[in-house]
């Protein structure tokens, strides 16, 4: 093999012309010369249109490549000045390396590989370059896979909705995924109305079309935000969230419950000191709070995942704590009426709306209200056998994505991470096919 082949080997790409190949004492590195093929040799480095010569620039250039038995790899080359129509004065087109990027396209795809596969610690230490430089490869690698294709958000027909956090504080960011591909086809800093129509603006009058099917929370500016956009599109609602629903306010029950336990033992009348009597408790009152607070998991809980301690517990709630007791019915009762069939599931939960608005307990009397106005897309989600659940699950993969991703200055970079991580792509190995 030639040391010509073996360079353009190393640089990542065959249409060059290797001029030499030295050693650098100073900078212990290899470093190629080389040039473009001459028909490519004058070319706009932003649009890559034809431009004559302008002036030389900053002169000779160097750009990183992948690293060689732990021993660091240069090309360099002339980075001369040419006038664009369109663009302007600017550096000229190099056939291994993107527009404002001092490495080659080889490094760039190996380090956001890694960064993707392994620690920021890792990464680093591997490639010898900052975290922050890491932050700029990947958004740059992101916008050179999606070059020559379609939008991801073309012909979406079901999609899900859903907003996750990324920085405490409350700084939260949107995600829509395409429920057809399990993929993350948009993401967007911000949650709220005004995020969402931002996407329907992006996607254009053919792209909204074409939605048939969105599933979310309860959140009112989705409803809000299909009204005025895609008002041909079925609204799901999750029934986890439904659930979720139940759980908090029965959870906020069992809170009333433990404080009204709490204040009737501070005003229970003190004992007298010394070893209670036969058959005497030593504080009855501050007992029943105490295990009022022990109630939190097994009314969480489903039945069939109980203990037996846990059964027993249950069991006295429903004689000491009526109340708590009836919530916690309504909420299994609810629970079981979304794992109906499609067909009987209205009917089932217009029986545990009646139920719930006899109980008397405030939560849930509300509860029933809410249940009510989401009550169509409720049922929608069991016909269309559609689940956030997707979503939720990819969520996960976001925090982690966010968690590795720490560090990075630009929120850009970290969506171009959480992207090429959750959007189905796949980033290329240089060598491998």
């Amino acid at each position: 093999m030639r040391i010509s082949s073996l360079a353009k080997m190393m640089v990542g790409v065959e249409n060059i012309v290797v001029e030499d190949v030295s050693f650098d004492g100073d900078a212990q590195a290899v470093v190629i010369g080389a040039r473009p093929y001459r028909p490519h040799s004058c070319r706009c480095g932003r649009c890559g249109r034809k431009a004559p010569y302008h002036d030389a620039g900053r002169g000779m250039r160097r750009w990183r490549c992948p690293d060689v038995a732990g021993t660091k790899v240069y090309v360099q080359a002339e980075a001369f000045r040419v006038r664009c129509p369109e663009c302007g004065v600017t550096v000229r087109q190099v056939p291994w390396a993107d527009h404002g990027s001092w490495f080659t396209r080889a490094f760039e795809d190996t380090c956001c590989w890694l960064a993707l596969s392994m620690s920021k610690l890792a990464c680093q230490r591997l490639l010898r370059i900052s975290w922050r430089t890491v932050g700029a490869i990947c958004s740059r690698v992101l916008a050179r896979l999606g070059e020559g294709q379609p939008p991801r958000t073309a012909g979406l027909k079901r999609i899900g909705v859903d907003e996750t956090s990324y920085r405490k504080g409350h700084r939260y960011m949107t995600v829509v995924v395409n429920h057809d591909t399990g993929s993350v086809v948009w993401v967007h800093d911000g949650h709220g109305r005004k995020v969402f129509d931002a996407f329907f603006e992006e996607i254009g009058e053919e792209g909204r079309a074409s939605i048939e099917l969105v599933s979310a929370d309860g959140a009112r500016w989705v409803d809000d935000a299909m009204k005025e956009w895609v008002p041909h599109a079925v609204r799901c609602v999750d029934t986890f969230h439904v659930v979720q629903w139940a759980t908090d306010l029965l959870d906020e029950v069992r809170k009333q419950s433990w404080r009204e336990a709490a204040r009737k033992a501070r005003a229970a009348p003190g004992r007298r000191r010394g070893r209670p009597r036969k058959g005497e408790e030593a504080n009855p009152e501050r007992k029943a709070a105490a295990s009022v607070k022990g109630l939190r998991y097994p009314l969480l809980k489903n039945p069939e995942s109980l203990t037996e301690r846990q059964k027993a517990a249950l069991e006295m709630a429903a004689i000491s704590q009526p109340r708590l007791h009836r919530a916690y019915l309504l909420k299994e009762g609810l629970r079981l009426a979304l794992k109906l069939p499609a067909d009987e599931i209205r009917e089932g939960i217009e029986e545990w709306r009646g139920r719930a608005w006899r109980s008397r307990i405030p939560e849930f009397v509300e509860l029933q209200r809410k249940i009510r106005r989401h009550l169509d897309a409720i049922v929608a989600t069991a016909e269309s056998g559609l689940s956030n659940a997707r979503v939720e699950a990819i969520n996960n993969k976001i925090k982690l994505t966010v968690r590795m991703a720490y560090g990075f200055r630009s929120l850009d970079n970290l969506f171009a991470m959480v992207m090429l991580r959750c959007s189905g792509m796949e980033v290329p190995l240089p060598g491998r096919a």
